[in-house]
C-alpha cells in the first residue's frame, strides 16, 4: 500500500469513528481540532509501528521532531493559511487566478508571460487587479488567524 492510500485509510478511520460515536461538537473549531489531532495520533501510531519502522528510514530523532507540538502547530497553520489563500484566489476572475497561482508557484513575470503567451504588462496588470481584490478578502482572515495564534500562545 502506498502512502496516499494509507493516509486516506487513516483519515477515513477517524471519520468513521466520529460517525459511529455521534460525537457532539460545540463549534467548527472544535471539530477541526478533534479531527486534526485524531488523524495526527493515528499517523503517529503507524510511524511507531514495528512494521513501518522496518520499511522506513526514519530515525528516532526524525520521529521526535515530527511528534513535537510546534511541528504539528506549524503544519496546521501552514495548511490553514494555504486553504484561505486558495479559497480567496479561486474567487478571482479566471485570468487573474491563473496568473496568481503561477506566481505563488514561484514563477517570475517573464516566465508567466511566456507560459501563458501574454505580454509582461498584461501579467503585471492582472496581478495588480488580483492584489486589489485579494487584500480585502484576506485581511479579515489574516486578522482571525493572528487572533487565534495570539490566544494560543499567550493564554
Amino acid at each position: 500500500m502506498n502512502d496516499i492510500e494509507l493516509s486516506k485509510d487513516l483519515v477515513q478511520d477517524v471519520f468513521v469513528k466520529v460517525w459511529n460515536n455521534k460525537t457532539p461538537f460545540e463549534s467548527e473549531l472544535a471539530i477541526k481540532t478533534y479531527l486534526y489531532r485524531s488523524v495526527r495520533n493515528k499517523c503517529f501510531d503507524v510511524l511507531k509501528s514495528k512494521d513501518f519502522k522496518s520499511k522506513s528510514k526514519l530515525t528516532d530523532y526524525d520521529l521526535s521532531v515530527i511528534e513535537s507540538e510546534s511541528f504539528y502547530e506549524k503544519e496546521i497553520f501552514i495548511e490553514e493559511v494555504s486553504r484561505i489563500i486558495d479559497t480567496a484566489v479561486n474567487t478571482l476572475p479566471k485570468k487573474c487566478a491563473v496568473i496568481i497561482k503561477l506566481s505563488l508557484k514561484g514563477l517570475c513575470n517573464t516566465q508567466i508571460s511566456e507560459e501563458l503567451s501574454v505580454s509582461i504588462s498584461t501579467v503585471k496588470a492582472q496581478k495588480r487587479i488580483a492584489y486589489q481584490k485579494l487584500r480585502p478578502l484576506l485581511k479579515q482572515s489574516v486578522l482571525s488567524l493572528c487572533f487565534c495564534v495570539f490566544n494560543r500562545f499567550f493564554y
